[in-house]
């Protein structure tokens, strides 16, 4: 009974297990609300990554752990999700996806002093929130050139409508952008119309369009674009449809972009390059989710972290974040992501074409 006693008192005293030996990092996206069915990638690629790394031996001996916070496709969630990562005393975030999230988390975490890295967040205004804010992906003000020089050079298109999400900062941004380089080129942007990011019926702006007869269609928004380029095509619109990252996402093929006889998006990654590194991720990860676009900038950004972390060879966040700002030789899954103090890596951005609901590479844009 005494021995008993001894063994009780031994295991009583000993402290946490890996309490002091784990780097918590977060991961803030959507699980509910209408972002949710793209962000799931997100999360699955935090994981994923983070099962490597740990399967490796951690970072600096330590084993990582996530939280995963729900911002419930809101700016405000996404705020109050900081607020909990604040609160959680998290190393490094991980997140958000929409710019609209990624604005809200990241003045909450830039008071705090906490690292953030967004994946795909492309509003210019993210990363100028302060310098604890980073982001693997492009900007619009890049990515709305491209699209304005590849409608004019590749497509020819002398003219161009646009119809742009209201609720939203990165279609918004994204179309300011496309409209100055598209005007800029010496073409002609007959007309704007605005819709509502749960807008269903987009019949009264699409025959307006067509009244205006463009050879060109620009909608720079999200999965809801799916639901434009198929009525459009439906009330007989002929244009050539072309969006932004937006389209990459899965939703905007299974809500119209899969009818979609001809059109062309921007993006980050495509499963089809062949690179090494791209095409050993693409076999790894499928295995265990689906692959994409969105997984594969998540698990750069996580990777990008796990550099940095290495680099200042602490868990100071102050430390982290002079890491990533000083990070110019990072190269990811998805290509090359050189950082600086601005947050904004240079990289170059993929042009997809559609064709018959099916996209395939068309060509790479420096």
């Amino acid at each position: 009974m005494q021995f008993i006693s001894m063994i009780l008192l031994l295991l009583v005293s000993i402290p946490p297990v890996f309490a002091a030996d784990t780097i918590t990092i977060g991961a803030i996206f959507a699980k509910s609300g209408p972002a949710s069915k793209s962000t799931i990638h997100h999360f699955q690629a935090v994981r994923f990554a983070v099962s490597e790394l740990n399967a490796s031996g951690g970072l600096l001996g330590k084993r990582i752990e996530v939280i995963e916070l729900d911002n419930h496709s809101s700016p405000i969630k996404s705020k109050l999700a900081a607020k909990t990562a604040v609160n959680k005393e998290i190393t490094a975030v991980i997140g958000c996806s929409w710019s609209d999230h990624s604005l809200s988390a990241a003045k909450v975490l830039q008071k705090h002093g906490i690292p953030m890295i967004s994946p795909d967040s492309t509003n210019p205004d993210v990363t100028k929130v302060g310098d604890y804010i980073f982001r693997v992906a492009f900007v619009d003000s890049f990515q709305g050139k491209v699209l304005a020089e590849f409608a004019s050079k590749m497509l020819h298109a002398e003219n161009a409508v646009v119809m742009q999400c209201i609720n939203s900062v990165y279609s918004l941004s994204l179309s300011k952008t496309f409209q100055s380089e598209f005007a800029g080129l010496g073409k002609k942007v007959l007309g704007v119309f605005n819709y509502e990011q749960t807008q269903k019926d987009f019949s009264a702006i699409i025959q307006k369009t067509i009244e205006l007869n463009p050879a060109l269609l620009l909608i720079p928004g999200y999965d809801e674009s799916g639901l434009i380029v198929k009525q459009s095509q439906e009330l007989g619109l002929d244009a050539v449809m072309l969006g932004g990252d937006g389209w990459s996402y899965r939703e905007f093929f299974a809500k119209g972009g899969m009818e979609l006889k001809k059109g062309y998006y921007t993006c980050h990654w495509s499963k089809e390059l062949d690179i090494p590194k791209s095409q050993n991720f693409v076999k790894r990860y499928q295995k265990v989710y689906e692959v994409n676009e969105s997984a594969a900038l998540t698990y750069d950004a996580v990777m990008l972290l796990a550099k940095a972390i290495r680099k200042a060879g602490t868990t100071d966040r102050k430390e982290i974040r002079r890491a990533l700002a000083s990070l110019d030789d990072f190269v990811g899954v998805t290509g090359h992501i050189p950082l600086n103090e601005t947050g904004d890596p240079k990289r170059s951005a993929i042009v997809m074409e559609i064709t018959n609901g099916k996209s395939r590479f068309f060509q790479s844009v420096e």
